[in-house]
C-alpha cells in the first residue's frame, strides 16, 4: 500500500470491523457498516471527498446501531490517520459550504493532531428512518478522537432532517478532500510553525 493508503482492524465484544481508505480516491465505496443511512452519509464522504472507504463492520445491532455508528467512526479515524502519516506538504486546512434544497451546512476541519469537535445542528426530528439523528455526534466524535483533527461542523439552515444530515457529510467529505491535499508550494515542508503535527 501507498504511503496514503491504511487498512486497519478492530475487533471488540460490540463490533468487528476492517476498513480501508485511500486518500488520493476516485470516489470509489464498499460500505458495509450494518446501518442503511450511515452508509448513504459515508457515501458522501466518498463521492464529493474523493476519498476511497472500504468499510464492513458486524456490529450487535440487535442492541442498537451505538456501537456500530461509534466505532465505525474510530476505526475510520485510525485508518484517515494512518493514510496521513506525518502531514507533510499537505494543506492542512479544509473547508466547505453545501446547501441541498432548503438546507446549507458549512464544515471546516484543522489537521492538527489534536482532537477536537464542535457541532452545531438542530435536527428537525428525532430519526431519520430507523436512524437515530444523536449517533451523527458519536460517529463524528470516534472520527476526531482517533484521527486526531479539529472539527467544526455547523448546520446554519434547515427543515428536512434528511437534507440537514446530507449537507454536513457533503461537506465533510469536501472539507477533507481540501486538508489532506499535496500542496505544491508545501512540498517538502510541514504546515505548521512548530514543525510537527
Amino acid at each position: 500500500m501507498s504511503v496514503r493508503q491504511a487498512e486497519v482492524v478492530r475487533n471488540t465484544k460490540e463490533t468487528k470491523i476492517r476498513a480501508v481508505i485511500n486518500l488520493d480516491g476516485t470516489g470509489q465505496g464498499n460500505l458495509q457498516t450494518g446501518i442503511a443511512f450511515l452508509d448513504h452519509m459515508l457515501d458522501q464522504i466518498v463521492r464529493h471527498g474523493l476519498i476511497d472507504i472500504d468499510i464492513v463492520c458486524d456490529g450487535d445491532n440487535f442492541i442498537d446501531d451505538h456501537h456500530s455508528a461509534e466505532d465505525c467512526g474510530i476505526t475510520l479515524g485510525q485508518a484517515f490517520a494512518k493514510a496521513l502519516g506525518d502531514k507533510t506538504g499537505v494543506r492542512r486546512y479544509g473547508h466547505a459550504y453545501v446547501p441541498l434544497d432548503e438546507a446549507l451546512s458549512r464544515v471546516v476541519v484543522d489537521l492538527s493532531g489534536r482532537p477536537g469537535l464542535e457541532m452545531h445542528c438542530e435536527f428537525t426530528r428525532s430519526h431519520i428512518g430507523q436512524f437515530d439523528v444523536d449517533l451523527f455526534f458519536e460517529f463524528f466524535q470516534g472520527f476526531v478522537n482517533h484521527a486526531g483533527v479539529t472539527l467544526h461542523l455547523d448546520n446554519l439552515r434547515g427543515r428536512n432532517a434528511h437534507h440537514q444530515a446530507e449537507t454536513l457529510f457533503k461537506a465533510f467529505g469536501r472539507a477533507l478532500r481540501m486538508a489532506v491535499e499535496l500542496d505544491p508550494r508545501m512540498s517538502g515542508q510541514m504546515p505548521s510553525t512548530k514543525g510537527s503535527l
